[in-house]
């Protein structure tokens, strides 16, 4: 018989990614990268594409994001591998089709740091106007780059205390909304002068202008803001007991966010009825404008500096996902192997693909937020519906585990309906986001095709037996 080295071997030669993560930490990383202040961001184009019904919206692209959720939690426990969906896809469907989403969702994580970069300039251009906008963006990449090369771990204590007080905020800032609307006022004046709604009623999740459609339209902006939960899945190999611990982390950080978010714009549509334009100047950079309306000038200054905070607390756990999405692409061999493939020794985190997605966060200044958030969303939902997709093809169609009542609620009932509620937000998909997400795509398409000798192979896969 052969002898085999001991299995601490390879390690010690390869650096590997390290489980140090427990289930209070990944939830934090999950909330910070979703950065519930975001509703703040968002209200104004969501308020507007949903006919005034933001809570309504948030609900439907609440539902779809649970259903996924589960499906995400399956598929971690059958592959729990920082791949996320690009390794469900590539492991239940075929290696190819795992490429084509890993490569969509590149789309959506390399442009989630650039979001809050972007973010964080709006805000700091509020605060001091005559700073030029690139001195921001450079200062806060340059941040992010170099607590995600300190280790996952830090970044996760990191933003722990971030979490904490975004979180108190939001409360202070609801009941600062709900005390004026208790007292008769919303931000057109005194309720009863202009015939707004009572304190506690349905009209901001349906009401005679209500239109599906526009309900679905903005749910498909809110993937951005629930962009997070999904990622956390690429921490699979940095948490201790991965097949337990991270679908519950997954499920309770969507699940709390949508309920936070929920709450909170059901109380800001009744502050602010009717068309958004009448009180924003700018309907897709709302929080300065709202923080201002509501809690006048020093409350706006004083959130806005922790909310500079918030995002860069996003930006830094959005940061850690997609460096690992890369480099599980960068093991398998479909990237460039030495460089996306390489783990530090010393920090044990990938730190080319850090250095590099913080290059491209610079890119922040020639682009607006409203058109790096339609990007974001096509990553999503493909990524989305392809973990959906996955668990019909690994639990259904190789594993057969149709046979009982519980099989076929867990594995063909969930993830059809988890497919179902995606497809429905692809139908309401921005022109703009589905041209640019396309051409993604075929760039992607068009290397695939080369790295495969014209499609008559499969992608390349990651054996740890040759290692």
């Amino acid at each position: 018989m052969t002898d085999r080295p001991p299995a601490a071997a390879p390690a010690s030669s390869h650096p590997r990614l390290q489980k140090t993560l427990l289930l209070w930490h990944v939830v934090i990383i999950g909330l910070a990268y979703i950065q519930p202040m975001t509703l703040l961001d968002t209200f104004g184009m969501v308020s507007r594409d949903s006919l005034q019904h933001v809570p309504a919206s948030y609900f439907v692209a609440l539902l779809a994001v649970l259903l996924t959720s589960l499906s995400y939690g399956h598929m971690i426990r059958r592959y729990p591998s920082s791949g996320s969906a690009y390794t469900y896809a590539q492991k239940a469907i075929h290696p190819n089709v795992g490429f084509m989403v890993g490569w969509s969702s590149l789309l959506d994580y390399l442009l989630s740091p650039m979001v809050n970069i972007l973010l964080a300039k709006i805000y700091l251009t509020a605060i001091f106007p005559e700073v030029n906008h690139w001195f921001w963006i450079v200062g806060l990449t340059a941040v992010m780059v170099l607590v995600n090369l300190r280790g996952i771990r830090f970044v996760a204590n990191f933003n722990g205390l971030i979490v904490f007080f975004q979180l108190l905020i939001i409360a202070i800032f609801t009941f600062m909304v709900w005390r004026d609307l208790h007292a008769g006022h919303n931000a057109l004046g005194p309720i009863a002068e202009h015939g707004g709604n009572s304190l506690w009623n349905l009209s901001p999740f349906w009401s005679a202008q209500a239109e599906v459609g526009a309900l679905i339209t903005g749910a498909t902006i809110l993937c951005f803001s629930f962009t997070g939960f999904d990622s956390l899945s690429s921490l699979a190999e940095e948490t201790h007991d991965t097949e337990n611990t991270l679908p519950k982390a997954i499920f309770l950080t969507a699940l709390i966010s949508g309920l936070i978010f929920i709450a909170a714009t059901y109380f800001l549509q009744l502050y602010f009825p009717g068309d958004p334009k009448q009180y924003f100047e700018a309907v897709d950079e709302t929080q300065p404008e709202i923080l201002f309306l509501v809690g006048g000038a020093l409350f706006k200054s004083v959130v806005l500096a922790f909310a500079i905070i918030t995002v860069m607390a996003s930006g830094i756990a959005a940061h850690a996902g997609v460096s690992r999405l890369m480099y599980v692409m960068g093991r398998d061999g479909v990237i460039h192997k030495r460089f996306f493939g390489h783990i530090s020794p010393k920090s044990f985190t990938p730190s080319y693909n850090i250095v590099l997605v913080g290059a491209v966060a610079l890119t922040a200044g020639f682009l607006n937020l409203e058109y790096v958030v339609a990007l974001i969303s096509f990553g999503a939902l493909t990524a989305f519906s392809f973990v959906n997709l996955s668990v019909l093809a690994e639990y259904v169609w190789r594993q057969q585990r149709w046979h009982t009542v519980g099989d076929v609620l867990r594995y063909i009932v969930t993830p059809v309906l988890g497919f179902m509620s995606v497809g429905a937000m692809w139908l309401k998909v921005e022109m703009t986001s589905l041209t640019s997400g396309l051409i993604w795509g075929s760039i992607g398409l068009l290397y695939l095709g080369i790295i495969t000798g014209g499609f008559r192979s499969a992608a390349p896969q990651y054996r740890e037996d040759i290692e």
